[in-house]
């Protein structure tokens, strides 16, 4: 008979501690001595799998507090490129706009390659950096149009504009100013194709910009909103939304025919957009 060194009960042997079992509890602090009786084998091996578990929720937690950080420090970041820009340093505008998109990319888990996209913003409380984000990608649109050397990034800010436009109230200005841009670039190719790509981007709500008269009211991009983020992510959502859009031009070229009945479905829309 022999006595435990651990919880000093007299038994028959002593069992060693394994290797990996040793290496668990050393990495979460929790002494062992190399043998040990059988009850004080499965303590240890219980012991050693609640410390893993809590390593583990403290890296999560310290893997979402650096995000949560990130997110925060991006701000100083745009306010620095938008000083740069105004004061004509447009190299050092166009780092802090890349750390800017960088931490962005950090913060959604991109893998690399992997670009963001307007969809990863569906949280209520970061849809307004969509407008930030289209502003930064425009900014690099023309920053990048100065070299040839930048033309591949210059592409993917246009396609990244792109995307990130259509969801923003500057959508009809930045239009403006590409199509304004288009004469004095140095490829014009690039910013052609973002106006050819921000066009084929953006379907019309046809019922509710004839209701609102205007593609950029409030409530039309309330329920642009909805379609893109809420119906176009499910199969029945896009079924719904593919036969909306076949049937809704007639009944909008209606409403306009009608202008009286504009009223009535603009106090049904605004019901439906406090349901939602």
């Amino acid at each position: 008979m022999v006595n435990c060194p651990r919880c000093n009960a007299e038994v028959m042997e002593l069992h060693a501690v394994d290797g990996d079992l040793a290496s668990a509890l050393q990495s979460g602090g929790i002494p062992a001595p190399p043998q040990v009786c059988l009850s004080c084998i499965s303590d240890l091996r219980r012991a050693s799998t609640q410390s893993a578990g809590g390593v583990l929720a403290a890296q999560a937690k310290a893997k979402e507090l650096h995000r949560n950080q990130m997110w925060k420090s991006r701000v100083q970041l745009i306010k620095r490129a938008r000083v740069m820009m105004n004061e004509k340093n447009l190299s050092e505008a166009a780092v802090a706009y890349e750390k800017y998109i960088k931490i962005l990319e950090l913060v959604f888990g991109c893998k690399k390659g992997e670009h963001i996209k307007p969809q990863m913003f569906k949280d209520h409380a970061r849809t307004s950096e969509l407008t930030v984000v289209a502003s930064v990608y425009w900014d690099l649109l023309r920053l990048y149009d100065s070299n040839e050397r930048y033309l591949d990034r210059q592409k993917i800010a246009a396609a990244q504009l792109a995307q990130f436009v259509r969801f923003t109230p500057i959508f009809p200005d930045i239009i403006k100013k590409a199509e304004a841009f288009v004469s004095k670039s140095h490829n014009p190719g690039v910013i052609k194709s973002f106006l050819k790509g921000a066009a084929e981007q953006r379907p019309r709500c046809f019922i509710a910009t004839s209701a609102f008269e205007s593609p950029f009211a409030v409530e039309v991009q309330i329920l642009r909103h909805f379609r893109d983020f809420t119906l176009l992510q499910s199969s029945w959502g896009r079924a719904f939304v593919f036969i909306y859009e076949a049937v809704s031009p007639s009944f909008a070229h209606f409403l306009d025919k009608h202008p009286g009945l504009k009223p009535l479905c603009r106090k049904v829309l605004r019901l439906f957009i406090q349901r939602l």
